[in-house]
């Protein structure tokens, strides 16, 4: 999940400066300005694709598209979307869902969707806890996590998304054989987020030789944060697990 600035109050879309409620795992999410027609499209284009809770939970991921789709993937925290909307066009049959909570990154996929018009992406703009919640089990194919916020102060690591609960959550939402993929520059997140998986025995690790963990896995797309992280030395860590069928 990218650190992305939001608008100042002048083009804020409704909600976007509240404050994040308490164990949020993410922390602020305003910053600098959008441009107008950036902020304009939480107007215009995402009440189309914003996901409804209330109907997700009732009638499951796929009744959220307007097509039929053969299988449903998830991505937490899509920064500016680059990974996603990559994604979404790589597959096309499939539905995407994507969960954000930061205004500038919002903005952003509202904007790539509008360029390219992908058609098979929803949204959900807030905290993905309230998502996973109204997710029916076994309902997902896929889930990726991509460079989530990694607390590194000790008294903070409890707001880590990767938690043994969260594991859990995640193992029951997949169906049997479904992926969870996880991408980090932080070492020491890697390390947590590999022992609870492990711990869980509910995925099993799918490296088998260290080039399994140093490079991404097929399909992948960097994201501009990647580049970044690469750019200032630091080694992502690619982690892929699957639930047992």
């Amino acid at each position: 999940m990218m650190r992305r600035a939001t608008p100042n109050s002048a083009t804020a879309p409704a909600g976007a400066h509240a404050s994040p409620r308490q164990g949020a795992f993410f922390g602020r999410r305003k910053g600098h300005r959008l441009r107008a027609h950036h902020a304009a499209l939480f107007e215009t284009a995402l009440p189309r694709l914003a996901i409804d809770l209330a109907a997700l939970a009732q009638d499951g991921p796929r009744a959220q598209f307007a097509s039929s789709v053969d299988a449903v993937r998830l991505e937490i925290g899509f920064g500016g979307g680059e990974h996603l909307i990559a994604q979404a066009q790589a597959h096309p049959q499939s539905g995407f869902l994507g969960c954000e909570p930061f205004v500038n990154g919002m903005a952003k996929i509202l904007a790539h969707i509008e360029g390219t018009g992908v058609a098979n992406v929803r949204l959900y703009f807030g905290d993905a806890i309230d998502l996973l919640a109204a997710l029916p089990s076994a309902c997902l194919e896929r889930v990726d996590i991509l460079y989530p916020d990694p607390w590194p102060k000790r008294r903070h690591w409890k707001r880590r998304f990767v938690q043994d609960a969260r594991v859990a959550q995640l193992a029951e939402l997949l169906r049997p054989g479904g992926e969870w993929c996880f991408a980090t520059d932080d070492a020491d997140y890697a390390a947590w987020t590999l022992e609870r998986a492990l711990r869980s025995r509910r995925f099993a690790w799918l490296a088998e030789t260290a080039d399994d963990w140093r490079q991404p896995w097929p399909g992948y797309c960097p994201t501009r944060y990647e580049r970044k992280a690469r750019g200032a030395g630091r080694q992502p860590c690619y982690l892929r697990f699957r639930r047992p069928g």
